[in-house]
């Protein structure tokens, strides 16, 4: 690790904290920016020094840094500066029980900006209050990993619209209750970037920005020790450019990877991030965090400047832009998820192992994992929380711990291979029609692709396929933290197969979940005699439900051992010695659970979401792939 000078040992100069402080208080700067700086600043030169205290420039570009933040908070607009005032006043309002989100592609799912902002009032019907619009910055034409390669943070792709009308929409969803969170993809740019073109001809200030190498020396060390991620593209982390010099490409060939130990990367990002605060933006999805920064000899994920990184990044904007949240994004081992996570780094995060597991759950008729998981892997430090979802834009991975499944004695390289086997129709018994990704046919190695209805067995015509997407959400929206529905799922959308037709998407199968607007489904939403209207109408009393049940906020969660082994059960407390107790059975037939396990139940319940009284003296009977909502009374 790199090596940390205590603050201490650095001399005063013109760059340290109270020079700083004393440059912005002799500038007459805002009051409440000052008081910004003042509480965060030490925080963020402390970072500095870890991140950069062996570099001559480093404490330059930290003053550069505060003055981009108070240049950035002396533009921001008055309407966001009262919606910093008040998360500052209720700083958990992310984990109210009436947070619902959702997430679409722009074009797929609206055509466009202005299509969002037309369909408003139906994500208002739906009970949304953040909705996440996928990459919509400019990109390279034809294969830019679904707007994953950015070409501009300041410019919005031209056939969706512009940055201003992203702007008035982040301002009409704010008037309507509704956060607007995107994506900033930091760990690598397109390569048609200014600062790529700008890098690769040595224009000076930008031939570091990236991890250029003359020949396969440096490439050759550090891939002694790297994985490949997208091996159907390039084989290694890196590609070669026309000159034959190699640079770092972690994921496609067109996505450089940015090089953070140069401190202008961190200011000119910075710089991007701050632009994005103001343009209206209240949660940045943090991509791809694990990668963010390199060292020979190591696997180059989730190092510990990456995490120095980030709480940096987040100091800055509690100067600039303090309402404003970070969301990680990392798909790796679920130890390492959970170190994303606090006040000071990322307030919230996907879970992605909550997501795995549910879906392993469904395949193999057995809660154990997940509830396994939901016992040690759930809590979170005060003032963060769980993003909860059941399917993303992205594929299935099963990220799993082994050593937990062998507790179970479960061989977790055999069960992911019967998983993928499973999703992707292949095991006797399948109900899903899923699609595997970056499959190797050496290894077994793959991902899985489907929609949550194609998964769920609706696309196959399986009696128990809308009672498992039901089952899946319901989870999502009762374990605690913000749940997340990819839209269309709430009408049972598809399978889009005629990606396979379209050459840009052709040699990505993740582009069969990401269908268009499914509009046939959305005009039988409220027919009870398709699968779209009986999905929507159950998913929407769930939410109506959740909205209405103060024990839904929050985090917290006590895990409940209903002594069956298809069954997930746990308690969401609330006041007074009352909980909302839930019960989900992933079986394909009925249980029970006995009296005596429930006797630490008062046994008068009601059903919040049927609001009929349900008697527990005599024991509960979950249905096949049925989930109970019942408020009780602990003993």
């Amino acid at each position: 690790m790199r090596q940390a000078f205590p603050v201490t040992q650095l001399r005063p100069g013109p760059h340290d904290v109270s020079s700083i402080l004393a440059d912005l208080t002799a500038d007459h700067v805002d009051r409440e920016f000052l008081g910004n700086v003042e509480l965060h600043l030490p925080r963020l030169h402390d970072l500095f020094v870890q991140l950069y205290g062996d570099r001559a420039d480093g404490f330059e570009s930290l003053a550069s840094v505060v003055d981009l933040a108070r240049r950035s908070w002396a533009a921001r607009p008055a309407d966001l500066k009262a919606v910093d005032r008040g998360r500052a006043s209720d700083p958990d309002w992310f984990a109210d029980e009436r947070m619902v989100g959702g997430v679409c592609y722009v074009d797929r799912y609206a055509g466009g900006l202005s299509g969002i902002r037309d369909a408003i009032p139906y994500f208002r019907e739906l009970g949304l209050t953040y909705l996440h619009l996928m990459p919509l910055f400019e990109s390279p034409e034809g294969n830019s990993d679904g707007g994953y390669a950015v070409s501009s943070y300041r410019r919005v792709n031209p056939k969706l619209g512009t940055m201003q009308e992203l702007a008035e929409l982040a301002a009409e969803l704010r008037r309507a209750g509704i956060s607007l969170v995107v994506d900033f993809i930091f760990n690598h740019t397109s390569n048609e970037h200014r600062w790529a073109k700008k890098a690769i001809v040595g224009d000076a200030g930008y031939e570091d920005f990236y991890l250029i190498f003359p020949d396969r020396e440096m490439p050759d060390a550090y891939e002694q020790t790297t994985r490949e991620i997208f091996p159907d593209d390039h084989s290694g982390s890196f590609v070669q450019l026309d000159d034959g010099r190699w640079i770092w490409a972690t994921f496609y060939h067109f996505q450089w990877d940015l090089n953070y130990a140069n401190p202008a990367v961190f200011e000119a990002m910075t710089g991007e991030m701050l632009f994005l605060a103001n343009q209206g933006v209240e949660i940045l999805r943090m991509d791809a965090v694990a990668f963010i920064w390199k060292r020979l000899g190591t696997t180059c994920e989730s190092l510990p400047e990456a995490h120095l990184l980030l709480q940096a990044f987040n100091a800055v904007l509690r100067m600039a832009a303090p309402g404003l949240l970070f969301k990680s994004e990392a798909i790796v081992h679920p130890d390492e998820v959970v170190s994303y996570i606090s006040p000071e780094e990322c307030q919230i995060s996907y879970n992605p192992l909550q997501m795995a597991l549910t879906w392993e759950a469904l395949a193999t008729r057995d809660a154990r994992l997940l509830q396994q998981a939901l016992e040690r892997r759930h809590a979170l430090p005060p003032g963060t929380a769980w993003v909860n979802y059941v399917r993303s834009h992205d594929d299935i991975g099963w990220t799993f711990a082994d050593e937990d499944a062998a507790e179970l004695g479960i061989d977790g390289y055999p069960h992911r291979r019967f998983l993928n086997d499973f999703y992707v129709g292949r095991a006797p018994g399948s109900f899903a029609r899923g699609v595997p990704f970056q499959e190797n046919p050496r290894t077994g190695d793959a991902r899985v692709t489907g929609t949550t209805a194609s998964l769920a067995g609706i696309e196959s015509g399986d009696a128990g396929g809308e009672d498992r997407v039901v089952l899946a959400h319901a989870l999502a929206l009762s374990t605690g933290g913000i749940p997340l529905l990819y839209l269309g799922d709430e009408v049972a959308q598809l399978n889009d197969y005629g990606y396979a037709d379209r050459p840009e998407e052709a040699g990505d199968s993740r582009w069969v979940h990401r269908p268009f607007r499914p509009e046939g489904a959305y005009a039988e939403r409220m027919d009870a005699t398709t699968p779209a209207g009986r999905v929507f109408s159950r998913l929407t009393r769930l939410i109506d439900v959740r909205r209405s049940t103060p024990e839904f906020a929050g985090n917290e969660l006590v895990a409940f051992d209903a002594r069956v082994s298809s069954v997930v059960a746990f308690l969401r407390p609330g006041d007074h010695g009352f909980a909302v107790f839930v019960v989900a059975n992933v079986a394909d037939t009925a249980v029970e659970i006995d009296a005596l396990t429930l006797s630490g139940l008062a046994p008068e319940a009601l059903d919040i979401v049927t609001s009929h009284p349900v008697w527990l003296g005599a024991g509960l009977t979950v249905a096949a792939h049925g989930v109970r909502w019942l408020r009780v009374r602990l003993r």
